[in-house]
């Protein structure tokens, strides 16, 4: 592998159907209508065309560019759309880990909203479950669980129960907020699923991002 390339993600697995990805924050899963190139999918397809695979590489889901962690990606259509399916009818276990500003008070809880989505022209629920992992003095720790796939889900249900993610930009004013980072602080910290091809359960899971893991030191 190309080290430059290396530098920009880490392969957690791979087999001849699936790859598990752990996306840095900062990166495009797929490009936006500005065409950009260094995305994660562009340079995945690099990396099979450099190793002389006929496969191409689609993912099965998104992340936000700002958010880090775990996605899936599929070698080939076919895989892709099992893969889909499966999120789809909510089968796919997802935990991301959060900072959020103040103090959550209820211990765990079930977010339910809706969200107007402007590709689909409607309205859509959304669902999220959390935990309080850890209080500090400024900030909670949560465990956040999507029910359903919404685009920044997570980030609009915490806005709406009055604490938004720390270094929240888009659905928060930073000014608004003594507390300071670089980005979002999400991560997709864990996936739950089963092999498209074989049907086995497979489980992984990923510590901190060192920006994230540096910030409650």
């Amino acid at each position: 592998m190309n080290p430059d390339i290396k530098k920009r993600y880490d392969i957690i697995y791979e087999d001849d159907h699936i790859f598990v990805i752990n996306k840095p924050s900062g990166m495009l899963v797929v490009p936006t209508p500005k065409g950009e190139v260094n995305t994660l999918t562009n340079l995945l397809n690099q990396e099979l065309d450099r190793r002389g695979s006929p496969a191409n590489a689609y993912p099965c889901h998104r992340i936000d560019r700002e958010t880090s962690g775990l996605i899936i990606y599929a070698k080939g259509k076919p895989v892709q759309k099992a893969v889909m399916d499966q999120f789809k009818n909510r089968l796919v276990k997802k935990t991301y880990i959060a900072f959020v500003h103040g103090i959550v008070k209820k211990d765990s809880d079930i977010l339910k909203g809706n969200v107007y989505s402007e590709k689909k022209k409607r309205t859509e629920l959304m669902i999220t479950g959390y935990k309080v992992l850890e209080r500090r003095r400024d900030f909670t720790i949560v465990e956040a669980r999507p029910v359903t796939g919404r685009t920044n889900q997570i980030r609009i249900h915490f806005k709406k129960l009055g604490h938004p993610l720390v270094g929240e930009s888009v659905y928060a004013f930073r000014k608004d907020f003594k507390l300071r980072f670089k980005r979002v602080a999400l991560h997709a910290k864990s996936l739950e699923f089963s092999h498209p091809a074989t049907g086995r359960a497979m489980s992984f899971n990923l510590p901190l991002p060192d920006d994230m893991a540096n910030f409650i030191r």
